[in-house]
């Protein structure tokens, strides 16, 4: 009952557009508590950008695997602030107390460290969300499109939520969001598709979490 009340709560707030598409650090504090407590109740997908990089190094994508490599001279990897942030992240959501029963992460080696230093569980590697640069591999464009909205459609074990770490690339073309880097997407699954709930930036989950003390 008190995930469905607190639903209810955000069902409301949303309706009457006091949390918008767009919600970041400015939304106000008791659109916030009727978020968090919605999270604490469970039933959703948060999809998170991988946390910075740094974008002096580019991505050699020559052959199938080298999305693996986490050599900087080869493939793309995190910045230290990247990383900080993506430590910062898991923190908030564990002092919020809001549950995570499966971790989801493309292969890549920046999303699959920006995961693991979230340290909200075991991480489990997928290529439904697989970067689009590397979807020749996986049957294309589209195929990697109508995996990842699957993914995001499929409801999150009860009473608790599912995090996917993966790339803009694949929130830009799947969902109505295209998230910077480390931003958390709010989605709400019912099986057959899912609706955009909220947005938060890394700075936005410390600072919320840090009004919860």
């Amino acid at each position: 009952m008190p995930g469905q009340l607190a639903r209810g709560i955000l069902v409301t707030l949303l309706a009457a557009g006091l949390l918008v598409p767009g919600f970041s650090a400015a939304a106000t504090g008791p659109d916030e508590a009727a978020l968090v407590a919605a999270l604490r109740g469970g039933g959703y997908n948060i999809y998170f950008r991988h946390v910075g990089t740094d974008w002096s190094q580019s991505d050699r994508l020559n052959q199938r695997g080298d999305w693996l490599d986490c050599d900087a001279a080869r493939m793309r990897q995190l910045s230290d602030s990247g990383r900080a942030d993506a430590r910062a992240i898991g923190t908030a959501i564990r002092k919020l107390d809001i549950p995570v029963a499966e971790v989801v992460a493309s292969p890549y080696c920046r999303t699959m460290e920006t995961a693991r230093l979230m340290n909200l569980g075991p991480v489990q590697a997928s290529t439904d969300v697989m970067n689009l640069r590397a979807a020749s591999y996986f049957g294309g464009r589209d195929a990697i499109v109508a995996t990842a909205r699957r993914l995001l459609s499929t409801p999150a074990p009860a009473g608790s939520n599912r995090v996917i770490v993966a790339h803009g690339n694949v929130a830009r073309e799947a969902t109505p969001v295209y998230p910077g880097e480390g931003e958390g997407v709010i989605f709400e699954p019912d099986g057959e598709t899912f609706r955009f709930v909220a947005r938060m930036t890394p700075a936005a989950w410390t600072r919320i979490a840090a009004g919860f003390e």
